[in-house]
Order: C-alpha cells, then structure tokens, then sequence
C-alpha cells in the first residue's frame, strides 16, 4: 500500500490446486525479480531444466544485491515457478520423473 511503509505485496496462485486455493502472500518487488529469474533460467527446449536445478539457476540471474534481499531463493523460486505454472508461463514436462519445467512456447 502506498504511504504505509509496508512493502506492496500480491497473492500467487499455486498449480496444484483449483485457482484461488493455496496461494501466498509475497512482495511485488521480490516476485518480479524471481519471475525474471526463472523465466530466464527455464528454457523453451523440450527436455527443459530438472525442478532440482532451479533453485541454483535462480540464483545464478540475480545480482548479489538482489541475492541479499530475497532471502530463501530456493522457497521464493518454488513459490513463485509455482505461480508460472499457473498463469501459463512455464510447465512440467510431461512423463518427466524427476519433475523438469520448460518455458511454454
């Protein structure tokens, strides 16, 4: 909220269940800078990336500055790839065991 000192924050949605079930309340600004982050990091090719992988190719496109407010890439990167899943940015390749993602093209 403007004016308030607090951070505006958003409501993700979550793949895994119906829409508007199992979201998360995050930042905006730490939102937008993982989106940019997994966009990047998760490729358009048919095999994809390992979901194991992420985490560490997240925080390979944030600079150190963002790296140091984020706080856990690795829980941001979940929460957040899961709201890609979501919106249609990113999904799980099918059949893939363990799970991979890809950008949708």
């Amino acid at each position: 909220m403007a004016g308030t000192g607090r951070p505006e924050t958003m409501l993700t949605l979550n793949a895994n269940y119906p829409r508007g079930k199992g979201g998360t309340r995050v930042s905006v600004e730490k939102y937008e800078v993982i989106k940019r982050a997994i966009l990047k990091a998760v490729p358009r090719t048919s095999n994809g990336i390992a979901f194991r992988d992420l985490p560490k190719a997240v925080e390979r496109n944030l600079t150190r500055t963002e790296r140091g407010t984020i706080g856990s890439v690795s829980w941001y990167a979940t929460t957040v790839k899961l709201d890609l899943e979501a919106r249609g940015f990113i999904e799980r390749v099918p059949d893939a065991s363990p799970q991979r993602l890809r950008r949708v093209k």
